[in-house]
C-alpha cells in the first residue's frame, strides 16, 4: 500500500493495520530517495561580457553532474603609444658598486639613465728578484684604448674675436680643432710738418724678421703648461673629460698674446 497523506482521517479510531500500512509507504518512499556519492563537473563555457552565468545540474547513479557557464572580462583599455625607448644618461661608477638604472614614462619615450661600474684596476706585476738571474715581474692589465691626443686644425681668427677649441674623441686620441686670432695691425706715422718727414708708424703687417722670432719663442709661451698625464677609462668618464677640457683652457691662455 502507497502512502497515504490523508489517513488516518479526523476524529477516526487509529487502526493498527492502517498505521502499519503508513509506516511502510514512507519506507518505500525513503528508500527511492538516491544517494550522492560523488560530484562531477561535466563542462565549462566561457560566455560573452555582460551575460549572466550560468549553472545546470542532474543526478545519475549517485552522481551529482554540473555544468557551467562563466562570462568572460570585458577587453581592456587601448595602452598609451609607445614610440621607442631613449637612453638619457650613462655614467661610470666605481668598483665593486652596485650597477644603477633609473627608468621614466613621458607619455611616448620610455627614458634610462644608467649607471655601470668601471672593473676594478690590475694589479702591478710582481718584481724580479734581485740579483744577475732575476726575472722581471708580469706586464700589468692593458690599459684602456687611449693613444694620444691629437690637433687637427689650427685656424687664424681675426683680430677681437674669441679663442675657440673643439674636442672629439675616436676611440684611440683626443682629436682637437683650435681657433687663434691674431694680433691687430699697427697704426700709421704722423705726417712731418715743414717738409721734413715725420717718424716711421709701427709696421701694419708683421715683417719677416718678427714672424721668424716670433716662431722662434713659440714654444716658450706652452712650457708652463704641464703634461696631463692621466689615463682615460672606457667609455671615459665625466671627471677626465672635465679634466682634459681644463687642460685646454690652460693650453689656449698660454697660446694667446
Amino acid at each position: 500500500m502507497a502512502y497515504n497523506p490523508a489517513l488516518p482521517a479526523d476524529s477516526t479510531k487509529a487502526s493498527a493495520a492502517q498505521m502499519r500500512a503508513q509506516f511502510s509507504g514512507l519506507k518505500d518512499l525513503i528508500d527511492a530517495v538516491q544517494s550522492i556519492t560523488a560530484a562531477q563537473v561535466d563542462g565549462v563555457a566561457t560566455l560573452n561580457p555582460g551575460e549572466a552565468a550560468t549553472v545546470s545540474l542532474s543526478v545519475a547513479g549517485g552522481t551529482l553532474h554540473l555544468s557551467f557557464g562563466i562570462p568572460r572580462g570585458a577587453d581592456g583599455l587601448q595602452g598609451p603609444p609607445f614610440a621607442n625607448a631613449v637612453v638619457d644618461g650613462v655614467s661610470t661608477l666605481n668598483p665593486g658598486e652596485n650597477a644603477t638604472v633609473g627608468a621614466n614614462f613621458d607619455g611616448t619615450n620610455v627614458r634610462f639613465t644608467f649607471g655601470i661600474p668601471r672593473g676594478a684596476d690590475g694589479a702591478d706585476g710582481a718584481d724580479g728578484a734581485n740579483g744577475m738571474n732575476g726575472t722581471d715581474g708580469a706586464d700589468g692589465a692593458q690599459g684602456p684604448p687611449f693613444a694620444n691626443a691629437v690637433i687637427d686644425a689650427v685656424t687664424t681668427l681675426n683680430p677681437g674675436e674669441n679663442a675657440t677649441v673643439s674636442t672629439s674623441f675616436d676611440g684611440s686620441n683626443v682629436r682637437f680643432t683650435f681657433g687663434i686670432p691674431r694680433g691687430a695691425d699697427g697704426t700709421n706715422g704722423m705726417d712731418g710738418t715743414n717738409g721734413s718727414d715725420g717718424a716711421d708708424g709701427a709696421p701694419g703687417e708683421v715683417t719677416n724678421a718678427a714672424l721668424a722670432s716670433a716662431v722662434a719663442g713659440t714654444s716658450n709661451n706652452t712650457n708652463g703648461v704641464t703634461m696631463l698625464g692621466m689615463t682615460v677609462s672606457d667609455p671615459p668618464a665625466q671627471g677626465e673629460m672635465q679634466a682634459i677640457a681644463n687642460k685646454v683652457d690652460e693650453l689656449i691662455a698660454a697660446l694667446r698674446r
